[in-house]
């Protein structure tokens, strides 16, 4: 099922791709980044492209029904690594106690001009697991 959420621009064409979906108990959002119609929001500072980043993501995690706690697997997109500091602070924003297994990767550019970070999320919708031996 194609999830999307209000406060997250939809991808510039209907039909293009989805911003999240969910597939029985598991979610996945596609990469989401600060673009703007003028410009990255937080200008030039990886810190607070990261921070709306994030928001944009968990944002999406909700619309699928989750929590940032049901996020399994993050895979952060950089355009210079060495912003990882920067992102990951962003991060601890948002992420806390059990961490999401995460990847970085340092890319050469991302979709728009400016852009510096780029994360994709998925998981596991927690309520809708029934618990069982070795879960918690």
């Amino acid at each position: 099922m194609k999830v999307s959420a209000e406060s997250v621009p939809e991808p510039p064409r209907p039909g293009m791709f989805s911003n999240a979906v969910v597939r029985g108990d598991r979610f996945w959002t596609s990469g989401m980044h600060a673009g703007g119609p003028e410009g990255p929001v937080g200008g030039d500072d990886p810190y607070l492209q990261a921070q709306e980043t994030f928001r944009r993501v968990v944002e999406l995690v909700r619309a699928c029904g989750a929590e940032p706690e049901d996020v399994t697997v993050l895979r952060v997109y950089l355009t210079d690594v060495a912003d990882k500091a920067a992102v990951g602070r962003a991060r601890s924003e948002v992420f806390s106690g059990e961490m999401p297994c995460s990847t970085l990767v340092g890319v050469a550019a991302l979709v728009e001009p400016g852009l510096k970070v780029e994360v994709e999320a998925e998981g596991i919708i927690a309520h809708r697991v029934a618990a069982g031996p070795g879960r918690s």
